[in-house]
């Protein structure tokens, strides 16, 4: 990664991508080194989480890593996830934060911030980042090819201006998944979306 020490920097996790990223390369985002990680590389304005939630659950998973999150050092950004039934009449969940990131990230741009730091392989945040570049920002994706399938699209790692694969971080911001593959799996289908099944990762 590029970064030079006066950089002003900040972060933008969509956090239900960045979940399913690092679930697919088998470990789990320890958000406490992830934070440290990036005040080493600049000086650090903002580290934005973005997550929908479930309203009126008993227990929701990822609440309390949202509430660990908020305490220490990241701005959450949330709203209601909304259900909807899938091809298997199943019940799901949706959430989809892309209006938020894109909201946010021009307006950091804006705010002379040097360096935007998109943890995303969405697609559809090319025009983004290239709304973001021409404003005079930099901006690196993080996300990964090294997943099956792979997560990070082509257009967005060739517009960005860095691309680190979430795989060359494992060793720095990650942790050992604590639950075998199989649970993981089968946990997968039993919640309503893959980043709301998290248990809290601190």
């Amino acid at each position: 990664m590029t970064f030079y020490p006066t950089d002003r920097l900040a972060l933008f996790i969509d956090g239900s991508n960045l979940y399913s990223a690092a679930k697919g390369l088998g470990f789990d985002i320890d958000y406490r080194k992830l934070l440290e990680e990036f005040r080493k590389r600049g000086v650090l304005i903002r580290a934005y989480y973005y997550t929908a939630l479930v309203e009126d659950e008993e227990y929701s998973p990822i609440r309390p890593l949202v509430d660990w999150l908020d305490y220490n050092g990241y701005s959450l950004v949330t709203k209601t996830a909304r259900q909807y039934t899938d091809s298997q009449g199943r019940k799901r969940w949706r959430g989809d934060m892309d209006v938020e990131i894109a909201v946010d990230m021009m307006e950091m741009a804006q705010a002379n911030t040097d360096h935007l730091v998109l943890f995303s392989g969405d697609g559809d945040f090319r025009a983004l980042v290239e709304a973001v570049q021409r404003r005079g920002a930099r901006v690196t994706v993080v996300s990964t090819v090294k997943s099956q399938p792979p997560m990070a699209s082509d257009d967005l790692r060739r517009q960005a201006d860095n691309f680190v694969d979430l795989a060359d971080l494992a060793d720095i911001i990650g942790r050992p998944s604590r639950l075998p593959r199989f649970i993981q799996e089968s946990r997968s289908e039993r919640h309503h979306d893959d980043e709301l099944e998290a248990d809290a990762e601190i």
